[in-house]
């Protein structure tokens, strides 16, 4: 018996900062990057002398990281002891095993549980996997001396392995760093480890999700995210806003985050509260983030480019931003508030442009075509006819909306003393807006140097990709694709792929 469930990352389009406090929405748009977890047992039947013994085994696997761990996981407390380790420690999937198990305890009736033992006494090996997406591979692609496009990414082999930045030379024993994309990894890849090991145990049942993979209402599916959260934040150290454990389980979403205070049970766990109440606290809690299906409207795509000027630490720059709000709370306020306005701004007019989509398509697309092949200033130019002036229109205050926004963060930068839009970003933005069939482009979440998104209309990312390429900047393959969690049918692995698997989902 094996499962394997997947979970997107995610892209922040609006909401940076502001997402961290209640009543602020943020729009999370999910991605066909995916994080894979597969478990299944190590034995194969239990021997009648282990229903006695205190402890089971449990193995994580990571191949690209050329990385194994092997534990014991106690049958009375639930909790992991490392036995042996090739490299670092996971606590993220630790504490994500830990929780997904305690759920299965806390929940499932007598008869259940003896089944859960038994599946527990065979040990759980577990093998996490991440589309090539998440990681920066830039270094190999000028390594090899090839260009920095779409297409070299697309030509390494799928759950290709990692190699570590190198350690500075500072005499420091510092850890080597994987590069990364920004696309929210850890909480993917808690996701899928929680929801393969919820369904596994018998805990959810999420193959309903292979018949209609758009479902967000799911009981199950508030589990896994409850657990998910949980294991996360506790993982982190701290209570985060959640938006992307919520778009890894739910999807593309419009998200306002849940009061910290629901997780206080989970902090109060490790002070050493048994963890079977600590998850009944937790699945009992109030959770108050509210959450609306959003996705982009039709023929629109979603775009990523790495510059290559290095990460950013989203910690320290909240940290920074938190720290300039205490100190001169009346500017910050009103900071705030303008950018919360160009964000609900934004967030209208593409709600506009789906409802246009939908109620007259054929005006619909021939304005996104004709717009795909011309500079923003010329959009609304020889347009006439009320319905296609009304779609040009919603285009264009999109556009303004996020040049307000833009400006707003840039403006919070400058007051916090952080780079949330350092100009050599605001250069290249500014260009790419400028182009033919770009909607949007911005940098995502934090800010910072990690990555660039753009919103382009019809067919015109090709051309968008091929001038970052110009300008330095590796057009990545993600796209938006607004299914949260998955139940897939094997090993991702054995999959006949014939592009990049990072461009494509398989059912």
């Amino acid at each position: 018996m094996e499962v394997v469930a997947s979970a997107p990352g995610k892209v922040l389009m609006t909401g940076g900062y502001l997402i961290l406090e209640r009543p602020n929405a943020g729009i999370v748009l999910s991605t066909n990057a995916r994080f894979y977890a597969i478990v299944k047992p190590i034995h194969e039947d239990v021997k009648p002398e282990s229903w006695a013994w205190a402890w089971t085994d449990v193995k994580l696997t990571s191949p690209q990281l050329s990385r194994e761990s092997t534990y014991k996981l106690s049958m009375k407390h639930l909790t992991l002891q490392c036995v042996s380790s090739s490299e670092s420690r996971n606590p993220f999937v630790e504490n994500a095993i830990q929780y997904a198990v305690a759920a299965g305890r806390a929940t499932l009736d007598k008869n259940k549980k003896d089944a859960l033992d038994k599946l527990l006494l065979q040990g759980l090996d577990i093998t996490i996997l991440g589309c090539n997406d998440f990681y920066s591979y830039r270094n190999q692609i000028e390594a090899r001396g090839l260009p920095l496009t779409p297409d070299a990414l697309a030509a390494l082999p799928p759950f290709t392995s990692i190699t570590f930045n190198a350690e500075e030379s500072n005499g420091g024993n510092c850890k080597p760093e994987v590069a990364k994309t920004g696309l929210g990894s850890s909480a993917a890849m808690t996701t899928a480890v929680v929801a393969a090991l919820l369904h596994y145990l018998g805990v959810v049942n999420l193959s309903s999700l292979s018949e209609d993979p758009h479902q967000q209402n799911s009981m199950d599916l508030d589990v896994v995210h409850m657990i998910a959260q949980s294991a996360h934040c506790i993982a982190q150290g701290k209570v985060g806003s959640g938006f992307d454990v919520s778009s890894a389980v739910y999807g593309s979403q419009r998200y306002v985050r849940f009061s910290p205070k629901v997780l206080s049970a989970a902090q109060a766990a490790v002070q050493g509260m048994p963890l079977e109440e600590v998850i009944g606290n937790i699945l009992n809690g109030e959770w108050d983030h509210k959450r609306t299906k959003f996705s982009l409207p039709p023929l629109m795509t979603l775009l990523l480019g790495e510059p290559g000027t290095g990460g950013s630490s989203t910690p320290s720059m909240v940290g920074a931003v938190k720290k300039w709000q205490k100190a001169d709370p009346k500017k910050s306020q009103e900071t705030w508030r303008k950018l919360a306005e160009a964000n609900s701004e934004l967030e209208k007019q593409l709600d506009m442009l789906s409802k246009l989509a939908k109620e007259h398509w054929d005006a619909y697309k021939c304005v996104i075509d004709s717009c795909s092949r011309l500079k923003p200033e010329k959009w609304m130019e020889g347009v006439t006819e009320p319905i296609k002036e009304a779609v040009v229109k919603a285009l264009l205050q999109a556009r303004d909306a996020m040049l307000g926004i833009r400006n707003h963060m840039r403006q919070m930068g400058e007051a916090a003393g952080i780079p949330i839009e350092p100009k050599s970003q605001t250069q290249l933005l500014d260009a790419t807006m400028n182009m033919e069939g770009v909607l949007l482009a911005g940098v995502p979440g934090a800010g910072g140097f990690d990555a660039i998104f753009a919103v382009t209309l019809g067919d015109s990312s090709s051309n968008v990709t091929n001038a970052w390429s110009s300008h330095n900047v590796l057009g990545l393959l993600v796209r938006e694709d607004p299914q949260g969690v998955s139940l897939e049918s094997g090993d991702p692995r054995s999959w006949e792929i014939t592009s990049g698997v990072s461009s494509v989902h398989i059912k």
